[in-house]
């Protein structure tokens, strides 16, 4: 058996890992890389492997960056399985498509303002319909065969609608041994509104753990309302508008559920909300027909006749057109703009930053994660001038970064789930950036349960093989394809794929 490491390899999106088992090939997640548009347009125009080698795709949840290269995959010949969740499965529908549309629209402005020659977009609508029709969705705890010598199980990640946790049992014919691989996908936190908790997995023998907070602790909800209120509150009484950056699904609807809870509680006041996002409305609607992944609060919330999502709520809009998202940047007073991408490199939400990020009367609530190099990130650290549509912009507003809402579990909470996951004798760290990735390494070796194990960082390109004992070895063959993928110069110096071995 062998692990080959892509996507998702030193960084946070893009995410792929290629299990060679049994003659056979599975796919863990493909997602497109998201960040600065001329490295990601690149990296995504090269597939690392042959689809048409692919014999199943196993998905953990329906994020671009997990699953937004998979009607790119079909379009290049791959003709199996992809296992995913119920949840997944509508989400992807809605989302894949959405990105085909989006890419469409790019190709069509880039020759038309002649920057590129001829481009293309990755996918079209009808490779999105191939893939889905190959889509295989299944319930929570369920085993099913994915390949000869290989069963899956999904469990709840609490990341967002429908993202799993990812059991394999595989019995390797090579080396003749049984063992258990784990894979987070992306691993959610515990005690959130709207999502089950994640569920412990236990007796796993090889670890790939995502590590995207690594490095940082999170505030909690509860603590952090009274603070969101008091700057709501604040913007609101000097006339401004709040402008918030968030993913269509999850992040928009916790935002949502959070505001309607503080102005049923009095904290803030009624003011208009404007939810200025397409792919929000259509994923709000898919949030509807999936209670199997709502957690005990919310489930009392529907059965009691609310509306969590505010869907119809009072002061509420959701906005489908282009003339509807321009009309806002003339709305009088104050208000709400909730709009995608979470990132700020996409999507409506540049045109809402180009109109409001100078306005000192305003807000911008930051409430997930920012990649390096994104307007978000730069948003974030309060860097000015921005730039945005190849203008410069000064930085007025006022700008606040509300941890509390992120949907990854923070160093701790990693840390305690790790803790938990059995004597693995191999852990893998993907899904980082280097300064969290290289804390985190350091952090699992002080854990009772991993005081056997090798804790590595994997390169883009990088293939390890199963060993004697449930050892890992890695090969000196090299992806060259995936090796292109970006690298952080802190870790090219750091040796950091060298394992860590406990003396």
């Amino acid at each position: 058996m062998k692990i080959e490491f892509a996507g998702a390899a030193r960084n946070v999106t893009g995410s792929k890992h290629l299990l060679h088992i049994n003659g056979q090939k599975i796919l863990l997640d493909c997602g497109l890389f998201q960040g600065r548009r001329k490295v990601t347009e690149q990296m995504n125009r090269h597939f690392p492997f042959d689809a048409k080698e692919i014999d199943a795709v196993v998905l953990s949840h329906a994020h671009i960056d997990h699953s937004g290269a998979l009607p790119q995959l079909a379009r290049l010949g791959f003709e199996g399985p992809v296992f995913c969740t119920h949840a997944t499965h509508d989400l992807c529908k809605i989302m894949l498509a959405d990105s085909a549309h989006i890419q469409s629209r790019d190709a069509e402005w880039l020759n038309k303002k002649k920057k590129t020659a001829n481009a293309e977009p990755l996918y079209r609508q009808e490779h999105v319909d191939l893939i889905m029709s190959q889509m295989q969705s299944v319930a929570y705890a369920q085993w099913i065969p994915v390949a000869k010598g290989v069963r899956v199980r999904f469990t709840d990640a609490g990341h967002i609608l429908g993202s799993a946790l990812v059991e394999l049992e595989i019995t390797d014919h090579d080396t003749h041994q049984d063992l258990r691989l784990g894979f987070t996908g992306d691993l959610g936190r515990f005690d959130l509104p709207i999502l089950r908790d994640p569920r412990q997995l236990t007796d796993i023998d090889v670890f790939i753990t995502e590590s995207t907070y690594g490095n940082r602790l999170h505030n909690e909800l509860a603590e952090v309302e009274d603070l969101i209120a008091q700057h709501v509150t604040a913007t609101f009484e000097r006339g401004g508008k709040i402008i918030t950056p968030a993913f269509s699904v999850g992040r928009t609807q916790e935002v949502l559920y959070v505001m309607r809870q503080l102005i049923k509680q009095g904290k803030i006041p009624h003011f208009p909300i404007f939810v200025d996002s397409p792919l929000s409305n259509k994923a709000t609607r898919v949030f509807s027909v999936h209670p199997e992944c709502f957690d005990s609060e919310l489930t009392k919330l529907l059965e009691a006749g609310h509306d969590p999502f505010c869907y119809q709520c009072e002061g509420v809009q959701y906005l489908t057109t282009v003339e509807e998202s321009k009309a806002i940047n003339q709305f009088p007073g104050p208000a709400m703009v909730i709009s995608s991408s979470g990132m700020a490199e996409f999507g409506r939400i540049r045109h809402h930053l180009a109109n409001q990020v100078s306005n000192p009367q305003n807000l911008i609530m930051c409430v997930g994660f920012m990649a390096e190099n994104t307007l978000g990130r730069k948003i974030a650290e309060k860097q000015t001038p921005v730039k945005i549509f190849g203008d410069e912009y000064p930085l007025n507003a006022e700008v606040l970064n509300v941890r509390a809402f992120s949907g990854h579990a923070d160093q701790h909470a990693l840390l305690g789930f790790a803790g938990k996951t059995g004597s693995p004798t191999q852990v893998f760290l993907v899904h980082g950036e280097d300064e969290p990735m290289l804390e985190y390494q350091s952090k699992l070796q002080q854990l009772p349960n991993l005081q056997d194990a090798i804790v590595d960082i994997p390169s883009p390109g990088e293939m390890w093989e199963l060993g004697p004992n449930k050892r890992w070895t890695k090969l000196p063959t090299v992806n060259p394809i995936s090796q292109q993928y970006i690298i952080p110069k802190a870790l090219q110096g750091a040796n950091a794929s060298d394992p860590i071995r406990h003396t």
